[in-house]
């Protein structure tokens, strides 16, 4: 199964290289590694220029946005703009962060569990943080959720899900759709990927209520936003940001902001959102 990358980038001149490096160690290699420089003013794309020269199969695009990290759109801009590069030969679509070390052995076991099972729609291993000199799991989702870090998508499943949204929240809703439309998710716990900066080291005073405006507009509903705000606040180490998600949840109602998702697959989200959490409580 032939699978590309795109990975955007801005300012990652400090880790590009490492993530290149652990993809051409890679016991099975991509057939494309599309690098979208989205307006750095480091060393990113010489970076990546100096690996494309040795590796044909690495190519760089260059964007221009604001510098400004807007959590979901940004990011999701830029891996459209890589998207937009490639052909359609490809078996397995990856998008990935510019700051990870990948095991050497990851994208081989991912093929195999895509080949394992027709109807898996989505693949990854589990993101590492460096903590007192350990590399220790970054604990902010749950065990059977792919971080936005690392995703790989079978190409019907990436097409029948509508692609990425460009907003906050996108790495949930395409695993809500993905089971909305029966594809199954799989997590490996074997696929440990070092992340090379903490989740959120980039965001903005304005982001902190983008997370409750995404809650909203996955169509949770006030109780399950709650529940879902309170239980990441505490994952994150910081209750007060509870707050900061339930006034980004009632503004988004306010101002009627568009659900990234139809009336049908809001219900469908809500349901198996209760279901989960039934089954975490009865376990």
């Amino acid at each position: 199964m032939r699978y590309y990358i795109i990975i955007p980038a801005h300012n990652e001149a400090a880790f590009i290289g490492v993530t290149l490096q652990s993809l051409i160690s890679q016991t099975v290699l991509p057939a494309k590694v599309v690098v979208v420089n989205d307006n750095s003013t480091d060393q990113t794309a010489t970076i990546v220029t100096d690996f494309a020269e040795k590796h044909p199969w690495i190519s760089l695009v260059n964007k221009n946005s604001e510098a400004i990290h807007l959590p979901g759109s940004k990011v999701i801009q830029a891996f459209q703009k890589g998207l937009e590069t490639i052909d359609e030969n490809y078996d397995i679509l990856v998008k990935a962060d510019a700051d990870l070390i990948f095991p050497k052995n990851y994208f081989e076991t991912i093929v195999k569990h895509f080949k394992s099972d027709e109807r898996i729609g989505m693949a990854g291993g589990f993101a590492y943080i460096e903590k007192n000199s350990e590399w220790i799991l970054e604990n902010l989702t749950d065990k059977d959720h792919i971080r936005g870090a690392f995703k790989a998508y079978r190409k019907a499943c990436f097409e029948q899900i509508g692609g990425l949204q460009p907003a906050m929240g996108w790495d949930t809703v395409d695993e809500l759709l993905c089971k909305f439309y029966d594809w199954k998710v799989v997590t490996d716990a074997h696929l440990q990927v070092k992340h090379l900066k903490p989740t959120g080291a980039n965001y903005n005073k304005a982001s902190r209520y983008k997370q409750g405006e995404a809650f909203y507009r996955l169509g949770y509903g006030f109780i399950i936003t709650a529940i879902a705000s309170l239980k990441l606040a505490m994952r994150k180490g910081k209750p007060l940001l509870f707050l900061d998600y339930l006034k980004g949840f009632w503004k988004a109602k306010s101002e009627h902001q568009p659900l990234l998702v139809t009336q049908e697959q809001a219900k469908f989200i809500r349901n198996y959102r209760w279901k989960k959490m039934k089954e975490k409580l009865f376990k």
